[in-house]
């Protein structure tokens, strides 16, 4: 047996704060404006928010009510003060994006193992599964405050499949007064999920290992846009791109080129029986074909057909998955692929 860990970050997370603020104002200009080139960033400390990047759009977006909404959305009552310095996207950029080349050159990856019925690895949804219910708490028990993260150490065979779970860890803001009450909810949460996946009680069960956790989120942490890029394609149990996936329009291959390699994975799993499938999407600026496509899988290397790659244009990938009408917002909270 192999042990091996993921881990994911709670909606509070400041990181996962910036992610979603970036994604909403992504999904407000889109909105307003379909041909809205967007490439924005967030950075929380304390009660300062900072909104930075470059737009090129006629939608008309209140930034700052956009991130305070979020910013409450997501359970925080404190009051931010927002700034914002944002530019049009470089004309040197738009002169190759706008003959439908790929908005940045780079690398991206996707996934899919025949694990679960979502095609992702059974970890990774058992996470996911425990911070949604964990945002569901949050907005309904004042005990729990926003910020956290979960990590499951895994016992996995020599074909990588989980078989238990030696530690599952997890770290939780709270109002410190009933412990031992929050952290059963906690124990019997992490327990039931198990259950639920086919897999008996983990051998050990972390609760914040520090003693405590009273401060949270900006004031005990920085955050900033693109640094859980792990959390937000496959938790480490696949290759990751160089880019962040938030705040970008899917002109930007971090983005759009992520989609459709996980896209991709999917159907070569079904279409040839795999038990995992792992797509990798190159492409150069200004450039609309892809560079290369390259596919590993438990069958060893697969030679895709020269239709791919008119299918993996920017354009092409962006009608297709319907990439103008998504809600990045939604996207950013619980890691891009939960289905």
């Amino acid at each position: 047996m192999k042990l091996y860990s993921n881990e994911i970050v709670f909606r509070g997370h400041p990181d996962k704060i910036c992610d979603q603020i970036s994604g909403a104002l992504l999904t407000a200009y889109l909105k307003g404006d379909k041909s809205s080139r967007v490439a924005v960033e967030t950075m929380i400390k304390d009660e300062q928010v900072y909104i930075v990047g470059e737009v090129t759009s006629r939608a008309n977006v209140d930034v700052a009510s956009v991130a305070k909404r979020v910013i409450k959305d997501i359970g925080y009552k404190e009051e931010y003060q927002v700034n914002i310095k944002l530019s049009k996207q470089s004309q040197d950029i738009s002169d190759g994006v706008d003959v439908y080349g790929a908005g940045d050159q780079g690398m991206m990856f996707g996934y899919a193992c025949n694990d679960t019925d979502v095609l992702l690895p059974k970890a990774m949804v058992i996470l996911q599964d425990l911070a949604r219910w964990y945002d569901e708490l949050v907005h309904s028990n004042n005990s729990f405050y926003p910020d956290g993260k979960a990590q499951i150490t895994g016992l996995y065979d020599d074909e990588f499949i989980l078989q238990a779970i030696d530690t599952f860890l997890v770290s939780y803001c709270n109002s410190e007064e009933h412990r031992d009450l929050t952290d059963q909810l906690i124990i019997n949460k992490v327990n039931n999920l198990c259950k639920k996946y086919g897999l008996e009680k983990p051998n050990r069960i972390l609760i914040n290992p520090t003693g405590k956790f009273l401060l949270g989120g900006s004031f005990a942490d920085s955050g900033l846009t693109g640094r859980k890029i792990v959390v937000d394609a496959y938790q480490g149990f696949a290759n990751v791109g160089g880019g962040s996936m938030n705040g970008k329009d899917p002109t930007k291959v971090d983005i759009s080129g992520a989609y459709k390699a996980r896209e991709i994975a999917k159907r070569l799993l079904k279409e040839k029986g795999l038990k995992w499938c792992e797509v990798q999407l190159s492409y150069a600026i200004g450039v609309a074909r892809p560079m290369a496509i390259y596919v590993d899988s438990d069958k060893g290397n697969l030679i895709v057909d020269d239709s791919l790659y008119r299918e993996c244009e920017p354009r092409n990938i962006i009608k297709d998955l319907n990439m103008l009408n998504l809600d990045y917002e939604e996207k950013a909270k619980f890691g891009h692929f939960v289905d």
